[in-house]
């Protein structure tokens, strides 16, 4: 979005909105607008265009930064309050050397030009590279059984990142030298050029917007004030973690520039399958097979937990495949207390009879007279 449209465009005015609008009262203003003039809703053919302005102006007035460098910039130029030599109060186009327009030895003193208008229309983070600036944050993965994501470990993360120099400490400058503030830019990193009758910021072409030139360039990092850090950090996973949970671990991403805090480190978990247990939610689940008389008449069966042990579970008659009983504390060991473990029933049916084995199987049938099962099913066609 360029300088002209922040001074020739009313973003409170297309809102319908007064400057001292609160943040409520844009946002509601905008969706009462952006419905009414949403192509899909309203097909007269200006609508479009004025959904575009209502979003535009949204964009800016949502955000406080952008909000308030607009402001400035219709205060400083729509009103008159800034005005170039020679332009009879208007913005248009001139010659004057913005380097004499703030003379006197004072421009340092300001942190630059570019600090002045590169804060003004939306470049103040890009114009002080010499600002303490936080460090990346990083991200590794790590596999873990099922049992030790149950429980909770202690896992070792070996990260390979950028850190400063060692040579130089950081500063690009063979050791016993020291980098000297850009005469360019006066040690902003940005300079500032005339464009339409407006000042705007650029990145100094002589420090390439460090804001430092170094005359003797380190010969281990030739400059760059980098190196390479291999280093090896204990992470605790807690118990209960998911597969695909990312675990922070803070101040432990890449180092900070000009004395910023470094970033931080996420871990994301990978839990390999475990051939008994599963998760359901924060609890433990686990299917077991009972045999078809242990179903029909009833029994009192071991189930496996997680620690090694078991966990004696009564099943009652007439139990089916699928049927899921609770075991209240055999689960998980969370912040909470103890999660539970549920247990799903799975009826085994035989693949192989003895022919008395049959034999009693027919007779049970008479027996029972069950009749057939599927009596009550019809046909959907």
């Amino acid at each position: 979005m360029s300088q002209k449209d922040w001074l020739e465009k009313d973003y409170y005015a297309v809102l319908g909105l007064k400057k001292d609008a609160t943040a409520d009262q844009i946002k509601k203003a905008f969706r009462k607008l952006a419905r009414q003039y949403h192509p899909d809703q309203n097909k007269n053919p200006d609508a479009e265009q004025k959904f575009k302005d209502v979003t535009e102006a949204h964009d800016v007035l949502s955000d406080p930064g952008s909000r308030k460098e607009y402001d400035e910039a219709r205060s400083l130029y729509g009103s008159g309050g800034f005005r170039f030599p020679g332009s009879g109060g208007g913005t248009r186009a001139s010659s004057v050397n913005f380097d004499d327009l703030f003379s006197g030895g004072n421009v340092s003193s300001m942190g630059g030009l570019g600090d002045l208008f590169g804060g003004l229309f939306g470049g103040g983070a890009q114009t002080s590279q010499r600002r303490a600036k936080r460090g990346s944050d990083v991200e590794t993965e790590m596999g873990l059984s099922f049992r030790d994501a149950a429980n909770g470990t202690m896992v070792s993360v070996r990260l390979s990142s950028d850190t400063a120099c060692e040579a130089c400490h950081g500063t690009g400058a063979r050791a016993g030298t020291s980098p000297k503030v850009c005469p360019a830019c006066q040690g902003s990193g940005m300079v500032a050029r005339q464009s339409g009758g407006f000042g705007v910021s650029e990145p100094c072409g002589t420090c390439h917007g460090r804001g430092l030139v170094i005359d003797d360039p380190c010969p281990v990092c030739h400059g760059s004030g980098q190196g390479q850090s291999n280093r090896t950090i204990q992470v605790r996973v807690p118990a209960g973690v998911s597969d695909g949970q990312r675990i922070r671990v803070k101040g432990k991403g890449t180092a900070g520039s000009n004395g910023g805090n470094p970033g931080d480190l996420y871990v994301v978990i990978r839990v390999a399958p475990d051939p008994l247990f599963s998760r359901s939610g924060d609890n433990l689940a686990i299917t077991v097979p009972v045999t078809y008389a242990e179903a029909a008449l009833g029994a009192e069966i071991g189930v496996p937990t997680l620690d090694g042990g078991q966990v004696r579970l009564r099943i009652p008659a007439g139990t089916t495949t699928g049927k899921t009983f609770r075991a209240k504390g055999k689960g998980i060991q969370l912040k909470g207390g103890l999660t539970d473990l549920l247990v799903s029933v799975q009826v085994k049916v035989p693949k192989h009879l003895s022919e008395q084995a049959q034999e009693a199987l027919r007779t049970y049938e008479a027996l029972a007279d069950e009749g057939n099962p599927r009596a009550g099913m019809r046909s959907g066609a």
